[in-house]
């Protein structure tokens, strides 16, 4: 007892079996602590006409268009929580260069993968997050934690080294992305009618970090499921998906609606912190 509450406490996990390795090979039964009888229980819609509001930053930072696209943040995100973003301003060359080094990672052998292998009671690192019993239910995909800001608190052992460009890649990315989350907070309190500094300065020692998710094809979906629903704790989180395989879903009155990622776009989710301060 006394181990799964400090992993709690410190957000470590217990060592799991590789998802990527298991769906390689495995052509039986998923083992049982894979299977998740509640996705029977929830309803996903099938009408995909319905999708979360696209907001132009572009248009946030011109007077002429400013007003309504105001209008249309404020909406976005007292009403679903969730947008996506066009226009943020970061290279395409930057973001399809993190996608394919992130590709290029987890095709590697999985005894170079497991160089980077989480720590007890550690977060960064390849594995899975927050297991903390034996017997807790898993999801089906592997983890690349990594914690790239504040800098002097980077974790670099857990940087991959393979591919040669992926930290350079990464402290790229990781860099063009602050830059796009100012803004945004920026602008939110602009929408919020308070003032920016106040606002901004709640995130002045920005603590950023980057999940890298991959969710092996599995022969039994009906029974498994990618990531654990939950809602992020922290401001705000970009997310960037990496091939054009449908698999992101959220929740609204009730019901889980699939989201189509724009070609281009940042979905952007507003976190826990934000919503507790707005």
């Amino acid at each position: 007892m006394a181990s799964e509450e400090l992993r709690r406490e410190l957000g470590g996990s217990f060592p799991v079996a590789n998802v990527q390795a298991l769906a390689s090979t495995y052509s039986g039964d998923i083992p049982l602590r894979f299977v998740r009888p509640e996705l029977h229980s929830e309803e996903v819609l099938v009408d995909e006409t319905l999708q979360i509001p696209t907001i132009d930053m572009r248009k946030l930072m011109v007077d002429d268009d400013v007003d309504d696209e105001m209008g249309k943040l404020h909406l976005a995100c007292k009403e679903w929580g969730f947008f996506q973003l066009i226009n943020h301003g970061v290279a395409e060359a930057v973001v399809e260069k993190m996608k394919a080094d992130v590709q290029e990672f987890f095709k590697l052998p999985l005894e170079q993968k497991n160089a980077y292998a989480k720590q007890p009671n550690a977060m960064d690192g390849y594995g899975q997050n927050l297991v903390v019993s034996e017997d807790q239910k898993l999801d089906w995909a592997d983890m690349l934690f990594l914690q790239t800001l504040p800098t002097p608190e980077r974790k670099r052992r857990f940087w991959p080294e393979e591919p040669t460009s992926f930290r350079e890649t990464l402290d790229k990315y990781s860099s063009e992305l602050v830059k796009v989350l100012n803004c945004l907070l920026k602008l939110m309190a602009k929408n919020l009618v308070v003032n920016p500094e106040q606002f901004t300065n709640m995130f002045e020692d920005v603590r950023q970090t980057v999940t890298i998710n991959y969710y092996p094809p599995c022969v039994q979906t009906s029974k498994v499921i990618g990531l654990t629903p939950h809602s992020d704790f922290g401001g705000l989180t970009l997310l960037v998906q990496v091939n054009e395989v449908q698999g992101l879903q959220i929740k609204r009155n009730g019901k889980w609606i699939p989201i189509r990622p724009l070609p281009g776009a940042f979905i952007v989710n507003i976190g826990d912190i934000i919503e507790l301060v707005a």
